[in-house]
């Protein structure tokens, strides 16, 4: 059993009183629990050669990615046809949206074809609450512009509570570019829910407006951030989103800002490396750094990432009438 949970307390008698999974806002930490133990149980399963459940058999899950992902959209899709659903990818350069149907038109559409789950990757931040509030089933929030990531941080909670024993009392640094990025603010309040304390490292043009408001303490220089640290998590630098010049070089960035030897020798000698991918090496993380298998814990997330989404879906089908 994982810390936290009660130790006789049965996966079938776990309560998770939630339709949606729209952000890290609203769960408890027994909700969290809860995703973690389930997801324990799938960890070990998705090992075996027979990796599948009939648990939502006959149960709808449609993807519906507004921007290109590989790693979610296919951990999604893993999730729900291990789990026995079917599985629709919506892929949005050929939906109508593209021919101007709304967000909204496009919700109440799917509304009518009785999907019990929509798993939603939005460029607008707020577009999944917007989208939850006009259909029947229940959405996962798999992104929604620079707003949340909530799947993401329960795989990240889990990938360092397996390795460390623990996520109380850990220093976690959050590197980066943390104003554009939704992985960085799940985990900010995931962390700090589940008793770690958790830095934020990154130039002035990257941090976000009162930083302070997230309980978290920030730091401008990546070497007195990183010191005597847990985990590192670097993010990815998204040029994306950015509409200006928000750093000088890459060059530049990965002298002041991106992960190498000499930077890694500030944290624990036992620091854990992580990343929510895509990586893009000698950008934010040393290449050595990022395959060096004793720290980094990146195959670890996306191995995690499988697990966890299919324990969301199963706590959430359980509400489903």
């Amino acid at each position: 059993m994982l810390a936290g949970m009660n130790s006789d307390k049965k996966l079938s008698t776990i309560s998770f009183k939630h339709k949606h999974l729209l952000g890290i806002d609203g769960l408890s930490r027994g909700d969290v629990y809860s995703v973690m133990e389930i997801a324990e149980t799938y960890i070990k399963k998705n090992r075996e050669p027979d990796k599948k459940h009939a648990i939502l058999k006959g149960r709808t899950l449609i993807n519906l990615f507004f921007e290109n992902s590989t790693r979610t959209r296919t951990s999604f899709e893993l999730a729900g046809k291990r789990l026995g659903a079917d599985v629709i990818n919506m892929s949005v350069s050929n939906s109508s949206t593209k021919k101007g149907e709304t967000l909204i038109d496009t919700a109440m559409t799917l509304n009518a074809m009785h999907p019990d789950f929509i798993a939603v990757r939005h460029p607008e931040s707020g577009a999944v609450h917007l989208l939850a509030a006009k259909v029947n089933c229940s959405v996962i929030n798999s992104g929604d512009g620079c707003h949340e990531h909530p799947t993401q941080a329960l795989l990240d909670a889990l990938t360092i509570y397996r390795r460390k024993g623990k996520l109380e009392g850990l220093t976690v640094a959050i590197c980066g570019d943390i104003l554009h990025s939704r992985v960085a603010r799940s985990n900010m309040k995931l962390l700090t829910l589940l008793g770690a304390k958790v830095r934020i490292v990154a130039p002035p043009t990257l941090m976000p407006p009162f930083p302070e408001s997230f309980g978290v303490e920030t730091f401008y220089d990546m070497k007195k951030g990183l010191k005597d640290c847990d985990i590192i998590m670097m993010l990815r630098l998204q040029m994306e989103r950015m509409s200006g010049n928000f750093i000088p070089s890459i060059r530049e960035f990965f002298h002041f800002y991106g992960l190498d030897e000499e930077k890694l020798a500030y944290a624990k000698p036992d620091a854990l490396i992580m990343h929510p991918g895509p990586i893009n090496r000698g950008v934010e993380i040393d290449t050595r750094l990022a395959d060096d298998l004793n720290r980094s814990v990146i195959l670890d997330q996306v191995e995690m990432g499988v697990a966890v989404r299919q324990a969301v879906l199963e706590l959430l089908g359980r509400n489903i009438n």
